[in-house]
């Protein structure tokens, strides 16, 4: 069994068909900057999933089971053209070009699993096997 950490995040673009799509092309496969998956990967995520429903986005991440969210996105933020990153796609998003992926996701409360576990909180992440 592989044991990581999972969460979940929720962020809204702005409601407008046209930015939502270019959003998307963003995201298509191989469109984002090969620097930011870099960085992702080098701080601990192993996977990374973006849903959409309308202008609202629903992520799902997991890391390593030692991952520590705040230590990690502080991290994250210095990373090569991160900041360049965050401010490009703060145009589809309802946020302000200053500010950091940390502050624009906000992290969700898990309120059930099949398999419940343990208690955790979402800064804690869930932990998880596969």
């Amino acid at each position: 069994m592989k044991k990581f950490k999972r969460y979940c995040k929720t962020l809204k673009l702005h409601d407008d068909p046209d930015l939502i799509r270019e959003y998307k092309k963003v995201h298509a496969m191989g469109a984002a900057w090969p620097e930011i998956s870099q960085g992702m990967q080098e701080i601990g995520i192993i996977d990374m999933e973006i849903y959409i429903d309308g202008n609202q986005l629903f992520m799902i991440m997991d890391t390593v089971p030692e991952f520590d969210h705040e230590a990690a996105m502080a991290a994250l933020a210095t990373m090569p053209r991160q900041a360049e990153w965050e401010a490009y796609v703060s145009r589809f998003q309802r946020t302000s070009a200053e500010a950091a992926a940390a502050d624009k996701w906000r992290l969700m409360e898990r309120i059930y699993e099949l398999e419940q576990q343990k208690e955790s909180t979402p800064e804690q992440g869930y932990d998880k096997e596969c």
